[in-house]
């Protein structure tokens, strides 16, 4: 994993996606995020901030 990068950000599963909506449940598995304390680092796109965004409540974002 690289630390650092310029145009990444790294997303923490904070909290279960267990009673969700479909959608959100589908964003975090989308982030590439599986299970509770995982953490990814993705690139800094629309795309990907959408995702994010949708599911602020579950995750911890912080910049790679």
């Amino acid at each position: 994993m690289a630390a650092n990068r310029k145009g990444e950000i790294r997303v923490t599963l904070e909290k279960s996606v267990a009673g969700q909506l479909k959608s959100i449940i589908a964003s975090v598995r989308g982030l590439g995020l599986r299970r509770r304390h995982h953490t990814v680092t993705v690139a800094d796109t629309a795309e990907n901030r959408g995702m994010i965004r949708a599911a602020r409540h579950l995750v911890k974002v912080e910049n790679a």
